[in-house]
């Protein structure tokens, strides 16, 4: 029996890349207009480079790409990219279809929800406050709270503990298959694979179900 279901956080309960994307955007469009002479694509090229280098959760990438620019910071084009992002970012983060109505009939089901994420805590909880989700999820596992990240077995054991549940009575369900499916079968909870959220094009991902919607959850855990 299914006691706990603990989520990803990125790509399956909201919709990351796409909001990150819409950020960005918006962020280059307010440097450009503040004074920065470059083309928005080599722009773009620019911080996707910081983000390759550094990871997608670097919350310097602006600083980065000014300094990198000018080897100093105008803090005029800097405050322009980090405002317009801050905006775009709230006004683009959104959970996908059917992920609040989903988690209120686990919740009347009784059933224990937990975020497990790479994010800092920072971020995490900023996310979950955005989308007004913070009340749902007693609990909430961050890179920073075990300075590791998915696949170790850490975070995932971290968040078994603190629902108080055995594995086998718990689900992860996430995007990543890599990091997801494999960290959560590596303690020995079943696992779920948000097809939904997908950017990979994933064609394998050994889960032991698939959703193509989170609303499919209310026919497994029941």
């Amino acid at each position: 029996m299914i006691k706990a279901v603990v989520f990803d956080l990125d790509n399956t309960l909201v919709d990351f890349m796409s909001m990150k994307k819409r950020a960005i955007d918006a962020a280059i469009d307010a440097m450009v207009d503040a004074g920065l002479e470059l083309q928005p694509q080599e722009i773009r090229d620019r911080i996707d480079a910081i983000y390759k280098e550094r990871g997608i959760e670097y919350q310097q990438v602006f600083d980065d790409l000014i300094y990198n620019i000018f080897q100093k910071i105008d803090h005029r084009v800097l405050a322009s990219g980090i405002i317009a992002y801050r905006r775009a970012r709230e006004a683009a983060l959104k959970p996908y279809p059917h992920v609040t109505a989903t988690l209120m009939e686990l919740i009347r089901r009784g059933v224990k929800l937990a975020v497990l994420t790479d994010a800092p805590s920072r971020e995490a909880w900023l996310r979950l406050c955005y989308i007004n989700f913070h009340h749902f999820f007693d609990v909430a596992v961050t890179f920073d709270d075990t300075g590791e990240r998915k696949p170790s077995e850490k975070p995932f054991r971290m968040a078994l503990n603190k629902l108080g549940v055995k594995p086998e009575e718990a689900l992860m369900v996430g995007d990543w298959p890599e990091r997801d499916v494999v960290g959560a079968k590596a303690v020995g909870m079943k696992t779920a694979f948000a097809r939904y959220g997908d950017t990979f094009g994933t064609k394998e991902h050994d889960a032991d179900y698939e959703l193509t919607d989170i609303s499919d959850l209310l026919k497994i855990v029941i």
